[in-house]
């Protein structure tokens, strides 16, 4: 930032100082030919032709210097070949202070109009030169009036304005620059706080990130804080899970280890019931690590209907005679991962078809921020003092007497909590069964 900010600093001050430096030259120089127009006009009006045709002035010039030898200022009168070419025969016209020196004529060219240029034809003495043609009243010829002046005052001033210029400019890009890193150093220290503090909290020495940093730090701060409490809660969870899992566990292999130390002639039965017991519990937990790992991802969409079309040709594929029938909003979208959608949903209605008589009537319901979807059956229900119950971790509730853990429904709640939704257990109205309500942010 420093860098860049330097070499802006420097390209558009480079950039300002020749511009100003073109703006005040040619100041200078115009102030220069003006005073030297001003003469020239001067010596015009003054002049008039003597006896013998020669070119004398009514007055003397008011500069003093052009009677001084070598003085820098001069002036000089020459005759111009007629339109013949015919040369007049008189002779130049020079100050006095041009001595033994004599100004370049270039007789060829006309100058009818106010010409200025610059001269090096004197060594040493660069000139600054304005002359035009002039034809003064009774006289045959025409004359050409060149007034010039030495260019080393004009250059000195330049020289010593680009010096002032230079520094100026310099001085001012320095000062620029500095603050520059001034600002860059200071409005970047605090992330060097920042730094120090995540350093602390890796090392032990602090949990959380002090909230005194300036506003424009501050939610970086609080973000980096809410992510430190999200990653406390998962490993929270994770520790849990993991002891809820050798919780759960425990009591089927203490079942088979007494079993096969008493030598009981059922422990064939028995492994295989505690197995199925521990294969649940083991798909319970892991449903909910896949979902914990990938709540992660916060663009995690998935259409409601794609998933219930899915789940209804699996079900009616599993239990002949069902039939599922799905009204409500076909473009609804939740912030779920697809599949857990689909193991929620297959859950719910697969439980619908299973323990009802038969017909699972689904609705797709949007009511903000969630998205309702309820599973009705027409089964004969659950009271509603049990239904509590059958969220109760390890605890199986069969009305039925049909094959199942109970498995199912704490895996969709345990689901559902973790994208923030929830599930509760109602009494159908159309149906007279079970009206299961999924309820999950919508996308």
């Amino acid at each position: 930032m420093i860098v860049i900010a330097a070499v802006w600093i420097s390209i558009l001050l480079a950039a300002g100082g020749f511009a100003l430096d073109r703006v005040l030259t040619n100041s200078l120089v115009r102030n220069f030919d003006e005073s030297l127009e001003l003469v020239l006009r001067s010596m015009i009006g003054s002049s008039e032709i003597g006896p013998v045709g020669e070119i004398r002035f009514s007055r003397p010039p008011a500069d003093q210097r052009f009677i001084e030898s070598y003085s820098g200022s001069y002036f000089q009168i020459s005759p111009l070949p007629a339109a013949d070419g015919r040369v007049p025969e008189v002779e130049d016209y020079p100050s006095r202070s041009l001595w033994d020196r004599r100004l370049t004529v270039d007789r060829a060219v006309a100058r009818d109009e106010l010409h200025k240029y610059d001269s090096y034809q004197f060594t040493g003495e660069p000139l600054r030169i304005v002359e035009r043609d002039v034809i003064i009243p009774g006289s045959p010829v025409k004359w050409r009036y060149q007034v010039a002046q030495s260019r080393e005052n004009l250059d000195g001033q330049l020289k010593e304005l680009r010096t002032t210029l230079t520094w100026s400019f310099a001085l001012l890009g320095l000062g620029l620059v500095v603050l520059a890193a001034l600002q860059t150093v200071y409005g970047l220290w605090p992330l060097r706080r920042v730094r120090s503090e995540v350093v602390a909290i890796r090392s032990g020495q602090r949990t959380r990130i002090p909230d005194d940093f300036p506003d424009e730090i501050q939610p970086l701060t609080q973000e980096i804080n809410q992510l430190l409490a999200h990653n406390e809660e998962q490993a929270e969870e994770a520790r849990r899970h993991a002891g809820n899992l050798a919780h759960a566990l425990k009591t089927p292999l203490t079942v088979i280890t007494n079993a096969a130390t008493a030598r009981d002639p059922e422990l064939h039965d028995t492994v295989c019931r505690e197995a199925t017991t521990m294969r649940r519990q083991v798909d319970h937990h892991l449903a909910r690590a896949r979902a914990i790992g990938r709540r992660a991802s916060a663009q995690a969409r998935a259409g409601v209907w794609e998933s219930l079309d899915a789940v209804q040709r699996a079900v009616t594929r599993m239990h002949e005679g069902a039939t599922v029938d799905i009204a409500g909003d076909r473009k609804a979208e939740v912030r779920v991962e697809r599949q857990d959608l689909d193991e929620m949903l297959g859950n719910l209605v697969e439980n619908a078809a299973k323990y009802g008589s038969g017909r699972v009537f689904v609705t797709v319901e949007k009511s903000a921020p969630f998205v309702d979807i309820l599973v009705e059956d027409d089964g004969p229900g659950i009271p509603e003092e049990q239904r509590a119950e059958l969220f109760t971790r390890g605890k199986r509730l069969d009305t039925t007497g049909k094959p199942g853990t109970g498995l199912g429904l704490a895996i969709v709640r345990d689901v559902a909590e973790i994208y923030g939704g929830r599930v509760a257990l109602e009494e159908s109205e159309d149906l007279g069964g079970l009206l299961a309500r999924l309820s999950l942010p919508s996308g």
